[in-house]
């Protein structure tokens, strides 16, 4: 199973005790994933079709226990992907759920605004949380967190994202739009906020799996900069060693080392017969002992007076 089908399967168990927030939960569903069928006779039938078995089975028990509803399921497969569906074909009760969930006014008007600052069912924090709930069990999608984050949430309608976004943006969250083969995307990619909104939703079991490969991830990364800065300091170290050397060998071969000054003379051999060892190392061989920045001055002598002899300006 997906990490996706794994927080839906979560998710799903969850049933909110308050019925304003079951209400807010299946506005959310059926804005996301629902059809409204209306006959030639003015009779309406509500339906939503799903990928996911447990989605399927979580909007059932909303409408049983929010409406006393008893709805049909079916299932069909096309190719390899088996679809669900959960219809309500009585007109009353269509119409109850649709009023109820504020899709339908009194006069038989379809509306969807869901707006959090003039929607009714989303005025209290806990029903805030129930919609972004079922509008990610409707239409959204978490990616697996060993390859990358990736939050989203797919709309049919321009406005439906916005709000949804604004909804997120609420809670600090930093949703973002994007539109995507005619339908409108609200994402999130910061591992971070993912993790908030699976806090939000109520996915627990899964936002402990999410932390669990974030650690994980950090801390690799964290050892693998380390490393690549070892490896980089260590380069530059071998690199001015390898620079030292010839810079002391060509003295040798021009002038020798014993027309040097003691200081540079004693450095300069320690130097040839130490072509691994650090400044520090070098310091605590000489006698008396010198700092870094002390061998590193003597070194730095040497190298110019090699490039002195090179350019032909001796003494």
């Amino acid at each position: 199973m997906s990490f996706s089908g794994e927080i839906k399967e979560e998710l799903s168990g969850l049933t909110p005790g308050g019925r304003h927030c079951r209400l807010a939960e299946t506005a959310a569903i059926l804005s996301l994933c629902g059809k409204i069928v209306i006959t030639e006779n003015e009779r309406y039938c509500v339906k939503i079709q799903t990928e996911n078995l447990s989605v399927a089975r979580k909007y059932f028990t909303l409408l049983r226990k929010t409406f006393n509803i008893k709805s049909e399921v079916s299932a069909r497969k096309s190719r390899d992907m088996r679809y669900y569906s959960v219809v309500v074909r009585k007109d009353r009760e269509a119409r109850r759920l649709l009023q109820e969930t504020c899709l339908l006014d009194r006069d038989g008007n379809i509306s969807e605004c869901m707006s959090p600052m003039h929607h009714r069912l989303l005025k209290s924090n806990c029903c805030r949380r129930a919609f972004i709930r079922g509008a990610f069990l409707a239409a959204g999608s978490v990616s697996a967190p060993e390859k990358s984050y990736h939050f989203e949430i797919v709309c049919a309608a321009e406005e439906k994202a916005r709000q949804l976004q604004e909804l997120m943006q609420s809670y600090g969250v930093d949703a973002k739009t994007v539109v995507r083969k005619r339908h409108y995307v609200v994402y999130v990619k910061e591992g971070s906020q993912i993790v908030e909104l699976l806090n939000i939703m109520g996915a627990h079991v899964s936002l402990m799996q999410l932390e669990n490969v974030r650690i994980v991830k950090e801390m690799r990364n964290s050892v693998n900069r380390k490393v690549n800065c070892e490896t980089a300091n260590l380069n530059k170290t071998v690199s001015a060693a390898v620079r030292q050397a010839e810079d002391i060998r060509y003295i040798e071969s021009v002038i020798g080392l014993g027309r040097l000054p003691e200081d540079l003379e004693e450095t300069a051999r320690l130097r040839l017969e130490n072509p691994e060892a650090s400044l520090k190392e070098l310091g605590d061989m000489l006698s008396p002992k010198v700092g870094k920045s002390g061998v590193n001055h003597r070194l730095r002598k040497l190298s110019h007076i090699a490039d002195e002899l090179r350019e032909g300006k001796e003494e």
